[in-house]
């Protein structure tokens, strides 16, 4: 983390669902078991953004967690679907890239009891020992909402020595869908241990750019910022997304301004978002 975070800034890689997508991942199919049955696709994704530049780059295991995968019938394989989704990345990424994978929101909350702090824990620690038994280098909660579930990922996958970075998703309004502030969010994850903390998703790179100040006047840690590509629209019942890459890369130097050490693109961003963001931050 301190090499990385001493190049400021370093840019990470573009969304993984919307690629998947365009590969012929149907709505409804589980994205992380593509890492068991179409790998060869999974590491097509992840080496088109080493390619683009990223020097960090993720892993297909967003909803991998136990909790996740047993909606789809595949509990039973989650070790091997997070083994597999590091291992991809790390081929991908060579000596040319780092390698942090990518934790998700179970979808359960414990606020409101549908799922108990033991058997949340317990299933982020499966999957970051798996992570890190893949050959990951760092780990990524992200897209988190309710800051126990992300206190409980981050003591999890810190189990594994690994440094871990920790991402909410501040919405509309400038706070969680469960009314955490960027301020709150820094100052309790800080404290937590957190190697990095940030934010992702919800929003487009305008919006971010405020949220990543308050996150800056509340930590000194080192922020990992990844935008979406504008808000969709649906055309022809499917989500588009506006923020061209020479739009999303004239805003970038701003976020870099606003503190973030880390920036990459969350939906609808692509292997262009972070060639062009390369350029406008004087990446070679």
């Amino acid at each position: 983390m301190e090499k990385l975070s001493a190049e400021v800034p370093v840019v990470a890689d573009g969304a993984w669902g919307t690629q998947l997508f365009a590969r012929g991942l149907d709505v409804g199919q589980c994205p992380d078991a593509w890492n068991l049955t179409h790998a060869a696709q999974i590491e097509e994704v992840a080496r088109a953004y080493v390619d683009a530049g990223s020097q960090v780059i993720l892993t297909n295991t967003f909803g991998a967690s136990r909790v996740r995968l047993a909606e789809y019938g595949l509990a039973d394989r989650t070790a091997e679907i997070n083994r597999a989704g590091a291992q991809i990345s790390k081929r991908a990424a060579g000596h040319n890239a780092f390698v942090f994978a990518s934790i998700g929101p179970t979808g359960k909350m414990v606020v409101a009891e549908e799922i108990g702090p033991d058997e949340l824990r317990a299933a982020f620690a499966e999957q970051a020992r798996a992570l890190c038994d893949g050959g990951a280098d760092g780990i990524v909660v992200e897209t988190m909402a309710e800051l126990e579930e992300a206190r409980l990922a981050l003591e999890a996958a810190k189990e594994t020595g690994l440094p871990v970075v920790v991402c909410m998703t501040f919405d509309t309004g400038g706070r969680t869908m469960m009314g955490v502030s960027p301020e709150q969010a820094a100052r309790e994850l800080t404290a937590a241990g957190a190697d990095a903390i940030g934010s992702n998703c919800g929003n487009g790179i305008a919006e971010l750019i405020p949220i990543t100040r308050q996150l800056r006047a509340a930590t000194t840690l080192p922020l990992w910022v990844k935008p979406n590509a504008g808000i969709p629209e649906l055309v022809a019942g499917k989500p588009v997304w506006k923020t061209s890459p020479s739009e999303f890369a004239r805003q970038t130097a701003a976020l870099r301004d606003a503190g973030a050490t880390f920036i990459g693109g969350c939906c609808g961003t692509t292997p262009e978002h972070v060639r062009a963001t390369c350029v406008a931050l004087g990446r070679p």
